[in-house]
């Protein structure tokens, strides 16, 4: 730590540093040396995870991601040479509730949900290093850097703010917002197709970098938008949305609006000046719509780097063939989808491996668990496998 006048916080030359090539900030390197206080805190794990992500998806063709449900999957994700992890709000929501219960993905949970678990998930990270370390055994790289869901924010622009110093201060190298905003009809259902008005979500990608600058970390921002699924916008104050008003109104206030692919790319133009990559949440798997949004992005903003969710709640195999599945990572690193992540990947595994193995267990007792032990102890033995230790 050192206090402001020293050369150690001194802040970096937006305009001269290649990383911050196309990215706006309304605001001056006073204004972040007046919020930062006299006295400057490191995050350590968050600046090397950042710089460390920033660096995969400029100069590897993609990098492939599973969500993680807790500290020891991410170990196992490291272990199997994976680069990256994500640290999912649904699955917070649902599963590592700051609130300790079981909740929807609502974005009603406690801010701290998810940071909780990015903190989780380095510190067993950590743990992994240290023992390996002490072992004389260096060849994996434990810390790997995490890609937080922050949802929209959970409010206002001071709720991104403050949020995003929370996944900072967890360890986080990247942070995704979404311009979703969720809702109660009048039938009392819950709405999750209504987007709010470009310029507010604008904002809150703006909070969120102010907030990354005056930790002084370099943290990945991604934009995402769920305009394509959308049929409502909170509200019309915005005349970069008009073009997709449907002229209906409901009685909760809330204008109708006409989602899509087209609507989608005029958010994504929209935030690409804030945003270090773009996420376009789709309904299904579908390599031409990747596609012409890549297009449509890339014509205004070449290079921009984009990611893709990979877990759209439809049946893959359903949808594709075999070999379009297994092709499909690389074709959209063709289009530029440099971070490509499973959002779900750990919620699933660790649910479906408990029931069959319960399942078993409940038909044929130790024989079940016999047969998973010998299981672990084949991948001990061929693949380096460790969980089998204490």
């Amino acid at each position: 730590m050192a206090y402001m006048d020293g050369p150690a916080n001194v802040t970096p030359d937006w305009t001269k540093d290649p990383r911050w090539t196309g990215i706006k900030r309304p605001y001056s390197h006073s204004d972040v040396a007046r919020l930062r206080g006299s006295l400057q805190i490191e995050y350590t794990l968050a600046r090397v995870g950042a710089e460390t992500l920033w660096n995969q998806v400029r100069n590897e063709p993609y990098v492939a991601a599973l969500s993680a449900m807790t500290g020891n999957q991410a170990i196992e994700q490291a272990r199997a040479g994976l680069k990256a992890i994500y640290a999912c709000g649904w699955q917070a929501a649902a599963d590592a509730n700051a609130a300790r219960d079981l909740y929807p993905d609502l974005n009603g949970y406690p801010s701290e949900s998810v940071p909780n678990l990015v903190w989780n998930i380095n510190k067993a990270l950590q743990r992994a290093d240290q023992i390996h370390h002490a072992e004389g055994r260096n060849h994996t790289r434990w810390y790997l850097p995490i890609v937080a869901d922050a949802e929209t924010g959970l409010d206002g622009s001071l709720n991104a703010f403050e949020l995003m110093k929370k996944m900072i201060e967890s360890g986080a190298a990247g942070v995704h917002f979404k311009d979703q905003f969720f809702s109660v009809n009048t039938y009392g259902q819950l709405q999750r197709d209504v987007v709010v008005p470009t310029q507010a979500f604008v904002q809150k990608l703006i909070a969120a970098r102010l907030a990354a600058d005056v930790m002084g970390v370099p943290t990945l921002i991604i934009a995402r938008t769920d305009a394509y699924a959308a049929h409502y916008l909170e509200n019309d104050s915005d005349p970069q949305d008009h073009p997709f008003l449907t002229g209906e109104r409901r009685q909760d206030g809330h204008f109708g609006y006409r989602g899509g692919l087209n609507a989608a790319i005029a958010r994504g133009l929209a935030f690409a000046p804030y945003a270090d990559l773009l996420l376009c949440e789709m309904a299904k798997p579908d390599l031409r719509e990747a596609r012409k949004f890549a297009e449509a992005i890339h014509a205004q903003f070449p290079g921009k780097i984009l990611a893709y969710n990979c877990s759209p709640p439809l049946h893959w195999a359903k949808l594709l063939d075999g070999s379009t599945i297994r092709n499909f990572q690389v074709a959209l690193s063709g289009m530029g989808y440099r971070f490509q992540f499973v959002a779900l990947a750990g919620f699933q595994s660790l649910n479906m491996g408990m029931y069959e193995l319960a399942r078993r267990y409940r038909e044929s007792g130790m024989v079940a668990f016999a047969r998973l032990h010998q299981s672990e102890l084949q991948l001990s033995h061929l693949q380096g496998f460790e969980a089998v230790k204490h």
